[in-house]
Parts: structure tokens; sequence; C-alpha cells
């Protein structure tokens, strides 16, 4: 049983703009045409964060599969995440903060870890509502507070302000 844990964003928010900056160099040295996003709590100022970097890699569907194999050169495949003709998710639990990387074709379905961002960015009483979840499930078993963020994420994305982007 894996319990989670969150921490201030401020408190890990220099280390973790550094590791995006510092991941995104890497990536964009080999996929010079992909979107890099720094996405997850890490990217929104004041929240409450699991204490790990998430990045989103945005590529055509034609650049899909080189970058895989392109990714997969510099991160470990996230074998417990969905795997699609559009989504592939990477991770590196060594790097500091441990890091997820999420690859996306743009415009596809799961292109939606941006605009979960943007949403937050721009509206406070989701990103509380957010914060208030984080702190109900802060000790408690990681599958539950999963289950209660898919059904928050949901929400936001059925919103106005997701749809307008």
């Amino acid at each position: 049983m894996e319990i989670v844990k969150f921490i201030e964003t401020g408190e890990i928010s220099d280390i973790a703009e550094k590791a995006y900056c510092h991941n995104r160099t890497r990536i964009l040295e080999l996929l010079p045409k992909a979107d890099i996003q720094h996405v997850g709590s890490t990217a929104i100022p004041g929240s409450i964060t699991k204490g790990d970097l998430d990045i989103q890699v945005r590529v055509s569907s034609e650049d899909f599969e080189y970058a895989v194999k392109v990714l997969s050169t510099l991160y470990e495949l996230n074998r417990g995440s969905t795997r699609t003709d559009f989504f592939t998710a990477f991770k590196d639990d060594s790097a500091v903060p441990q890091l997820g990387v999420q690859l996306t074709v743009a415009n596809s379905e799961l292109d939606i870890f941006w605009k979960i961002r943007e949403v937050l960015l721009a509206n406070e009483q989701y990103r509380g509502e957010y914060d208030e979840l984080k702190k109900k499930y802060n000790g408690r078993e990681m599958d539950n507070y999963r289950t209660a963020k898919d059904e928050f994420f949901r929400r936001v994305m059925n919103s106005a302000e997701f749809a307008s982007l």
C-alpha cells in the first residue's frame, strides 16, 4: 500500500524549475520540433504537490513513434500507465525531484495536461479545491487519492474554461 504525502510547492519550486529547464534542453536537443510544457502541481505557484516534476512533450502524429524511441533513451517507460498510439508515459524515479514525462500527440484526446494547468492557473476556485483535495488525502492511500483526483480532473475538463483552450 502506497501512502501519498504532499508539500508546499515553495519548498521545491527552484529545484523543480531547474530540473524542468535541464530536461527541456535535453529533450529539445533530440526532438527540436517538440512542444515541451511544465505541467503538474510544480507548475502552479503556491499549490500543494507530491514533490515530483511533470513534463508534457507534445509532438505531431507523424513524429510520435520516433519520439517514443528517443525518450526511451532518456527515461524509463512508465509501465503502470496507459499506452496508446497517441500517449506514452515515462519516468525517472532517481531524478531530483522524481520525474514524469507524458508524451502526447498534439490535439489528441490525452493532450490535456497543459490545458488543466492553464485552467488551474486562471481559476482560483479550482486551485483551492484541488489543494483541499490533496490535504484531505495527505497521509492516506495513493489509490484513493488518484481516484478522487481523476474525478476532480473530469470536472475541470468539462468546464467552459477547459473547452475554450
